[in-house]
């Protein structure tokens, strides 16, 4: 039986985070009742571009930061975000050897409204899950706890504490002017190496 494992929900979450998700055979809980913590990949995503690391950050409202569940925290459409996200990776991938193979099913998070963060990023992870052939049906935790049986990733991947694994190169969109990227969104590794993703965690 695997450990148990408690796990944040990211916006295109980064490779490693998938890596970490393996050695738990993809049995974890998703976190559901922290607070919103700033500047983390729960609504920004890295991604390359022709001048190295592009962060995109989906936007949220005023005052929806400090105490509140992030379940509940609300996608802010001050600015069109989903547009320019959109626009910057279909320019940064199109000419990756699998966008166009993913591009018609993926472009849907990018013209549908959504209100809440937490339901946008469950959506497009279950949607990469699919991609990715991982067969998980998420389950939550049910009250925001220390968990002192589990193994924590809930502060694993921000600035201050990223969880590092060994990363092996693969080919990426603009490698003759940039050196290799590590841990770039999953996004990156599905433009770049197709079906053969899920090999590479």
């Amino acid at each position: 039986m695997q450990d148990l494992a408690i796990f944040p929900l990211f916006y295109l979450p980064p490779v490693v985070y998938f890596s970490a998700l393996k050695t738990h055979g993809f049995e974890f809980l998703l976190e559901k009742n922290e607070h919103f913590p700033k500047q983390t990949f729960r609504n920004r995503a890295s991604i390359a571009s022709p001048n190295g690391i592009l962060a995109l950050t989906i936007p949220v409202v005023k005052g929806a930061k400090v105490h509140t569940p992030i379940k509940d925290v609300k996608i802010s459409d001050t600015i069109k975000w989903q547009r320019l996200h959109w626009l910057s990776l279909e320019t940064c991938y199109r000419s990756s050897a699998y966008f166009e193979y993913y591009e018609a099913d993926l472009v849907r998070f990018y013209e549908k409204k959504y209100t809440f963060l937490f339901d946008f990023n469950l959506e497009l992870l279950n949607w990469l899950f699919d991609r990715l052939k991982i067969e998980n049906e998420p389950n939550f935790t049910d009250t925001y706890s220390d968990y002192p049986e589990a193994l924590d990733y809930r502060n694993k991947f921000s600035k201050k504490e990223i969880y590092t694994e060994k990363t092996k190169p693969y080919f990426q969109v603009f490698s003759d002017r940039n050196p290799f990227l590590p841990n770039l969104s999953i996004v990156d590794l599905l433009f770049n190496q197709g079906p053969q993703s899920k090999s590479y965690f």
